[in-house]
C-alpha cells in the first residue's frame, strides 16, 4: 500500500505533542494552546472564552482537547459558542491533535483548543 505525506498548504499543523507541550511549525509551545491554520496562541483553558468567541465566522468546528481523558464541556462554554455557529467537539488531546491535522489537510475551517497531556 502506498502512502503519501499530508499537504497542509503552508498552514500550521501540529507536528507532535508530549507532556506539557506541543510542537507546531517546528517550535515548541508549552501549556494550553489555541491553534488554527494561520496562528497558534497561548490559551488559558476552559474558562478562557474570549479567544474562542473570536473564532466566529473563521472556523466551522472547534476541537477541544481535554487532556488525557474525556470530559463534558462546561455549559458556559457551549452556551457562549453555540449562538456563534461554532460547533465544539470535545475529545482527548491526542485525538484532537490528529483530527485537527486531518481536517486541516482536507482544507476545512478548523481550530483546536488543546489542554496538554499531563507531565509525569
Amino acid at each position: 500500500m502506498q502512502t503519501s505525506e499530508p499537504d497542509f498548504g503552508g498552514r500550521l499543523a501540529i507536528d507532535s505533542y508530549g507532556p506539557g507541550f506541543f510542537r507546531v511549525g517546528g517550535a515548541v509551545r508549552r501549556g494550553p494552546l489555541l491553534i488554527r491554520a494561520e496562528t497558534a496562541l497561548p490559551w488559558h483553558g476552559l474558562d478562557d472564552l474570549a479567544p474562542l468567541t473570536e473564532l466566529a465566522g473563521l472556523v466551522d468546528v472547534l476541537l477541544i482537547g481535554m487532556g488525557a481523558g474525556m470530559a463534558y464541556l462546561p455549559k458556559r462554554l457551549t452556551a457562549a459558542l453555540d449562538p456563534l455557529g461554532i460547533l465544539c467537539e470535545p475529545m482527548t488531546t491526542p485525538s484532537a491533535a490528529r483530527t485537527y491535522n486531518v481536517l486541516l489537510s482536507d482544507g476545512r475551517r478548523v481550530a483546536a483548543a488543546l489542554i496538554p497531556m499531563p507531565e509525569a
